[in-house]
């Protein structure tokens, strides 16, 4: 964004794809059940919905005054963009996204306003910024909610978003923040932990996990860019992937057919040891980390003073830009 006060949390790109097949055409026991997306579907119309909603609020003909700043796209009426000098993503004013429910630190902390916690998460700074997650969110999380079901997939969605939501309070204390892509991060977080959690069942495991770690690591380098909430996506993936290890278990492989068994050729434990240690050590550091971040963000600390070189994970200065 072109302002200090509008960060966008840029979501993860369409690449992921590449991981969402290999699920289904390299899992070893391929009887498992197949559930019917909705949720996904939904949160993508809830989200342009509310974009829809926000662009009306903004109402950019009757806001923006003076020869020198004409509203894009005038002939959408009130739903016409900001000058593109204010906003290049084709959306509203930070003014409009603040009254709206976008993150700010000290509307949280001393304006008692929680719930800006969660409502950022709906809102986008712009079209492109909409378009870019919306289509990333089909793509990522239509293939786990089929596999896991609205349920997981939805908890691991909110989660992620609301831990991404805490990190980046605690580091970002001068900007706003919006955009779903902490939740989004969260869902690739999970597909990394599922396929570590559900190791022994894959086949070609190598080559996905290889592929899934590349991807990551491309969208959380697209973070240090200036105006892009690198925190959110941080917190949002940590989010995940934890909740990955405890709600993506998958039964090890023969279990599903040992119970056809007599019960001498059964296999005994649905879950292999790693996966149950897994599950503990998850469960012990999601709590933990949430405890400590939500206490750390209502005693107003800045997570800068306690991590000098953090801000290097969101921002890193250039001969090109500043941070």
């Amino acid at each position: 964004m072109s302002t200090r006060q509008d960060l966008e949390r840029g979501g993860p790109k369409p690449a992921q794809y590449h991981y969402n097949n290999y699920a289904s055409t390299h899992y070893a026991e391929g009887a498992e059940h197949q559930w019917r997306s909705w949720l996904v579907p939904l949160i993508v119309i809830a989200n342009v919905a509310m974009f829809i909603g926000v662009m009306y609020v903004n109402d950019c003909p009757r806001n923006v005054v003076g020869f020198d700043r004409k509203c894009f796209a005038r002939f959408l009426g009130r739903f016409s963009f900001q000058p593109l000098g204010e906003n290049p993503l084709f959306g509203p004013s930070a003014s409009t996204l603040l009254k709206m429910g976008a993150l700010k630190w000290d509307r949280v902390v001393h304006g008692h306003q929680q719930w800006r916690l969660v409502s950022c998460m709906w809102l986008h700074a712009g079209l492109i910024h909409l378009v870019v997650n919306m289509v990333s969110l089909i793509f990522i999380g239509i293939r786990l909610e089929q596999q896991f079901g609205f349920v997981r997939v939805g908890i691991i969605y909110l989660l992620s978003g609301f831990g991404g939501s805490i990190l980046s309070s605690l580091f970002l204390r001068d900007n706003i923040s919006v955009g779903a892509s902490g939740a989004l991060f969260g869902l690739l977080g999970a597909m990394l932990s599922e396929l570590l959690t559900n190791w022994s069942i894959y086949t070609n495991r190598a080559a996905a996990l290889f592929t899934l770690i590349i991807v990551i690591a491309i969208n959380l380098a697209v973070g240090i860019l200036p105006h892009v909430d690198n925190f959110a996506h941080i917190g949002g993936f940590l989010t995940g992937f934890f909740l990955g290890f405890i709600l993506l278990l998958r039964p090890q492989y023969g279990w599903v057919e040992s119970r056809l068994r007599p019960a001498e050729g059964r296999v005994l434990s649905k879950h292999k040891a790693y996966q149950y240690v897994y599950f503990a050590l998850a469960l012990i550091l999601l709590v933990a980390g949430f405890a400590v971040g939500l206490v750390m963000l209502f005693r107003g600390e800045n997570g800068n003073d306690h991590c000098s070189w953090c801000h290097y994970l969101s921002c890193v200065p250039t001969s090109r830009w500043s941070c």
